[in-house]
């Protein structure tokens, strides 16, 4: 199947990988603090992302790249340092099981992600909504379809929102830090609810 014709995807089946995410568009996103509610949704609503569910390509490979625990990414043990190839290979990644893939029409190559492939790197409330920026700049809306989820032991929880098709992003610990805060407005009982759902910030 031939990838849509939008601009996020227009002649994926056929560009090689570093071409495809060479030639991605970079827009970084706007501060969170600056947007109101509506704004932050049509920036979710907009987001257009490649269909990597539906491509099942037959050369199957090694790509040579990690994601740190900390978001940062690696080719052949060096860093990545441009945002928007970061941004841009992110688009493809896809979770097969307990594997992480960056998959087009024609490659489905292994990645390794020491914890989770997303990092969010600040929170604010949106309404009646969380809404996470990502080390990507997605923003992603916790809700019933991206849970927020404690792990970890009482006194050291890591916290994580889901972002799609079961791929998560670690809270960065300043990002931590905003949501208890958020929490503590409401009570003591280390809640904050978001998309008509409550989350608990210790872990079970």
């Amino acid at each position: 199947m031939g990838p849509p014709g939008n601009d996020a995807t227009r002649g994926l089946s056929k560009a090689p990988l570093s071409a495809i995410c060479a030639s991605m568009v970079y827009t970084p996103t706007p501060s969170l603090e600056t947007l109101s509610p509506e704004e932050i949704a049509r920036l979710v609503a907009d987001r257009k992302l490649p269909p990597v569910s539906e491509w099942q390509p037959e050369h199957e490979g090694d790509s040579g790249m990690r994601i740190a625990a900390d978001g940062t990414w690696f080719h052949d043990g060096g860093p990545i340092r441009r945002s928007a190839m970061v941004r841009a290979f992110s688009t493809l990644l896809r979770r097969d099981g307990e594997r992480y893939f960056l998959v087009t029409p024609q490659q489905k190559l292994s990645i390794e992600v020491d914890d989770a492939p997303f990092v969010a790197t600040n929170v604010v409330r949106s309404g009646v909504d969380l809404a996470f920026t990502l080390n990507t700049h997605d923003i992603v809306l916790a809700g019933a379809d991206n849970r927020i989820v404690a792990m970890g032991e009482a006194d050291s929880p890591a916290l994580y929102v889901g972002v799609r098709d079961g791929m998560d992003a670690r809270l960065n610990r300043s990002t931590y830090e905003q949501l208890a805060n958020i929490a503590l407005e409401n009570g003591e009982d280390w809640t904050v609810t978001s998309g008509g759902e409550t989350f608990s910030l210790l872990p079970a």
